[in-house]
């Protein structure tokens, strides 16, 4: 595994990191402990140390999970989680947005990670009527003082262009964005990323195999089933639009021999604005695999 560093954020953490929307239940699998103790077997095994989760991944489901799984070597890990969604049921959300609500937010992820900090924590898609509310920032900074939270991030929205947003990172204490980048969607490099490297912020690249269509498993015209992500959120039109990009890139780009979901992953690492790269896994294996993608990156 590499390691790095999250912009100005003095610390080492591994460049391929684990994404966790899947432990929430809206990916079509409902994850048990046993489950998710084996992915963070083969993570340790692998040399990963950061993880991302989110309050709306499940009732803090995902978050829980993650804590019975990290409690007995909390320290090893780089903890990313978020705030301003509430699960109501797969696929729906709410968004309690007050101060009072992120502080009880934030007390309620500490209980479900069964730690006493968190070491990013970050805007979850917060659009621009309320984010960098004064008093919301002023309960995150008072959660800073208090040894709560150690750094702040803003995940971005996935759809849109969030660079003036992003602008406005350093005067509010944002350390990194989680911004979804792959190469289905290269959007921030034209303003995002030059931003963030201005700025010195950490990169968090979600979704960096495209919700699984940049594996090279699926052909245009395959169906998902309603019961997750791709087959609720997406459209046939758009996934078999995606898929035949990824049939061209399979042709064009990814080198003889080379499994397209790591060369999917080291393409994203490639770019210089990009700290970490955060994919989602199903089992140890995709672990193994998603960390292997390093080697790619010398080539």
């Amino acid at each position: 595994m590499k390691f790095t560093t999250l912009g100005g954020i003095n610390e080492q953490v591994s460049v391929v990191g684990l994404g966790t929307w899947q432990f929430g239940g809206e990916w079509g699998v409902d994850y048990t402990a046993d489950q998710v103790n084996s992915i963070f077997d083969a993570a340790r095994d692998c040399g990963i140390n950061l993880v991302d989760t989110a309050e709306c991944y499940g009732d803090h489901l995902s978050e829980s999970l993650i804590g019975a799984a990290i409690e007995s070597d909390r320290d090893h890990w780089f903890l990313a989680t978020k705030f301003g969604h509430h699960f109501e049921s797969n696929f729906e959300r709410s968004e309690p947005r007050t101060a009072a609500e992120v502080v009880k937010q934030l007390e309620d992820s500490l209980k479900a990670l069964r730690t006493d900090r968190i070491d990013l924590y970050q805007y979850h898609s917060w659009g621009d009527d309320l984010i960098f509310a004064d008093d919301v920032q002023a309960a995150l900074l008072k959660a800073k003082d208090d040894g709560k939270v150690r750094f702040l991030g803003n995940s971005v929205p996935g759809k849109g262009d969030w660079s003036h947003q992003i602008a406005q990172s350093a005067e509010h204490q944002i350390d990194a964005i989680q911004i979804v980048y792959n190469r289905l969607r290269r959007e921030p490099e034209e303003h995002s990323f030059p931003l963030c490297q201005q700025q010195n912020l950490g990169v968090l690249a979600r979704v960096p195999l495209a919700s699984g269509y940049l594996t090279g498993k699926y052909k245009p015209g395959h169906h998902f089933d309603d019961n997750e992500m791709r087959g609720r959120w997406h459209t046939q039109t758009d996934r078999d639009q995606w898929l035949q990009e990824v049939e061209t890139i399979k042709t064009n780009e990814v080198p003889e021999g080379v499994e397209m979901p790591q060369w999917a992953i080291a393409w994203c690492l490639k770019h210089p604005a990009v700290s970490c790269v955060i994919p989602g896994v199903k089992n140890p294996d995709q672990v193994y695999s998603n960390a292997a993608a390093v080697a790619l990156c010398e080539s």
